[in-house]
């Protein structure tokens, strides 16, 4: 049976990794029988329950793996490892907040099985403040200034790459990738599927300025 990668990483989402993990088992089990399929957590040294409630919960499913960073590496040096430890024949990489909602994974699937070697969520609508928003805009006409690649604007990241893509990244050898503009200069054409991205239920974003910040100035240097 094909392997599918689902990976996220975490960082204090004690109160989301139980129902993301339940959430991403019944999308594989009802809607996609004709896989085998790994959830791959990291957590990026968190200070409250979350390895706890991965542990007690990978107890019972053979299928949730976790890798527990010993300090705080970045979201985006540690999405990086996990992507790179995934074994799937298509890895499906999102946030552990639930507000890349695990019900789209289907719909990336289908379009990997009709050829598409990256399938990528992009919102339609957002809860950011209408600060955030603008300066979203602004980065995005400094980066297509800058660059002779056209980046796919408002894609986090959520979506799936197939094998071959991730063996690419992996070629590159770089510790922190700017993945949003890689995937792009890599030349693979991209399946775009619109959604609304919903609230966060429980917590704080944990993408606030600084991080936000330091993506930025990551894709701007590369």
């Amino acid at each position: 049976m094909p392997l599918l990668s689902v990976i996220a990483g975490c960082f204090n989402e004690a109160g989301n990794v139980q129902e993301l993990h339940s959430r991403i088992t019944a999308v594989m089990q009802r809607d996609l029988p004709g896989y085998d399929y790994e959830i791959i957590l990291i957590d990026n040294r968190s200070t409250d329950d979350t390895v706890a409630v991965l542990k007690q919960i990978a107890q019972h499913d053979k299928h949730l793996k976790i890798i527990v960073n010993n300090r705080n590496f970045g979201p985006l040096r540690s999405m990086t490892h996990v992507l790179l430890q995934a074994k799937g024949d298509a890895i499906i990489s999102m946030a552990s907040d639930l507000q890349d909602p695990p019900e789209m994974i289907p719909d990336f699937v289908r379009k990997w099985e009709q050829g598409w070697k990256i399938v990528l969520a992009q919102k339609t609508s957002t809860h950011d403040t209408p600060l955030l928003g603008l300066a979203r805009g602004w980065y995005y006409r400094i980066i297509s200034s800058l660059s002779d690649i056209d980046l796919d604007r408002n894609v986090t990241g959520y979506g799936l790459y197939d094998r071959r893509v991730v063996e690419d990244i992996r070629r590159v050898d770089d510790a922190q990738p700017y993945v949003r503009g890689l995937i792009c200069d890599l030349g693979y054409e991209r399946a775009l599927i619109p959604f609304a991205q919903p609230p966060r239920k429980r917590g704080v974003s944990k993408m606030n300025f600084y991080p936000l910040w330091d993506l930025a100035m990551l894709g701007i240097t590369n």
